[in-house]
């Protein structure tokens, strides 16, 4: 059988390779999707691997910028973090990797699609669902999950092959990527007990406070300490490379399943918080209130469903019109303080700081109303209560 492989190069896709290969005779295509977790040595030593292992072939697909353009710059319109902590790190990208894989599947002409996914997590739905729906004529293997296999298992089978895995690989299962990297595994199955600060792959090296500019243009971060960049994936990376060696954006979330049990799991998402928290700030001095709200709402949905493996769903596309509408403005300069484990917003400047405007400032006396007009006005504001109150004939605090 021709099988594509669904390929990030861990303990799970390493032993799926040699054991599809080794005890069944499949032919298995190796594919991985780069959503920013490789570079190109990386990707090298990735296909060595998987050619070690047995597979028939080895590709990567570089889908950094679609994924960018397709699926992240709308959680940072949205300024969507998961249970307020977690920034979709893994949720965003696997389902974008499931997709990717999909349609190379259907261009190799494969027989069925593998992937290395537990019974236990949300990864298996979220690639099932994109299978089932982008290719459903496709089988759908996945050999640790029907067999239950035990990492430590999959450690004794891969050494009694010949191929070597340290405990400290079989320990944690670490997923980076553009948008943050998580750290599962030991310590994240228990809900009492912090991960170390050897398990996260980016260490501290920089003890000095920095202080740090960034340019949004309608929404997108697109300039960093006054570089501009062509691509947006490009700042990124770039305000990552000033923000990880502060060990700044580590947590750990604690969320909902898609299978209805609670998961807990480490992550380190320096860049993408720091995104997150200045591009609201930047709204809140820009947007009116009811955009504001709105947004919330919608984003609040948005960065639920697209957890919950239906980033398909045509409301989602909808919604991401709205956020784009709301983004025509989101133009201006955030300043942002580094320091170990930690940032601080400072403050913007734009030429659409509501805050700025001629026509009033908070605390201050106003152009644009007298105080009899405030009088005025707290008076019909306040004839409906007066009206309840009475009716009531009481007042209840």
């Amino acid at each position: 059988m021709k099988i594509l492989l669904a390929y990030s190069g861990g303990l799970d896709t390493s032993f799926c390779i040699k054991y599809l290969t080794q005890e069944h005779g499949h032919e298995v295509h190796a594919v991985a999707v780069n959503t920013g977790g490789f570079d190109k040595k990386e990707i090298e030593a990735l296909e060595a691997k998987a050619f070690t292992l047995g597979a028939a072939s080895f590709h990567c697909v570089d889908a950094v910028k679609d994924y960018y353009d397709q699926c992240i710059r709308y959680l940072v319109f949205g300024n969507v973090l998961r249970n307020n902590t977690y920034p979709l790190s893994v949720s965003a990208e696997r389902m974008f990797q499931a997709i990717e894989i999909a349609k190379y599947a259907q261009m190799l002409g494969a027989d069925a699609i593998a992937h290395g996914s537990t019974g236990a997590g949300n990864d298996q739905v979220r690639f099932d669902l994109a299978f089932r729906v982008l290719c459903p004529e496709m089988e759908i293997i996945t050999p640790i999950r029907d067999h239950r296999f035990s990492r430590e298992e999959e450690v004794a089978y891969l050494k009694k092959h010949g191929f070597e895995w340290t405990q400290v690989k079989a320990k944690y299962s670490i997923n980076p990527g553009i948008w943050g990297t998580s750290v599962g595994g030991a310590e994240t199955l228990t809900s009492d007990t912090a991960l170390p600060e050897s398990a996260f792959p980016t260490q501290r090296t920089e003890n000095e406070p920095s202080e740090v500019s960034l340019h949004f243009e309608k929404g997108e971060l697109t300039g960093v300490n006054g570089q501009q960049f062509d691509h947006p994936v490009e700042a990124i990376q770039a305000l990552q490379t000033l923000a990880a060696p502060y060990a700044i954006g580590r947590d750990t979330h604690v969320g909902d399943t898609i299978i209805g049990i609670k998961g807990r799991v480490g992550f380190e998402a320096a860049a993408p918080l720091i995104i997150l928290k200045a591009h609201h700030l930047l709204e809140k001095h820009i947007l009116v209130k009811w955009q504001q709200y709105w947004k919330e709402q919608l984003s609040n949905w948005y960065g639920m469903m697209l957890h919950e493996a239906l980033f398909l769903d045509p409301v989602m596309r909808n919604i991401e019109a709205f956020l784009t509408s709301t983004q025509e403005n989101v133009t201006g300069d955030v300043f942002v303080k580094l320091l170990p484990y930690r940032f601080e917003l400072q403050g913007i400047k734009s030429d659409f700081d509501l805050m700025q405007s001629e026509a009033g400032k908070y605390g201050e006396m106003n152009n644009g109303w007298s105080g009899d007009d405030v009088k005025g006005f707290t008076k019909i504001l306040g004839n409906q209560l007066k009206i309840y109150q009475a009716a009531q004939k009481k007042v209840t605090f």
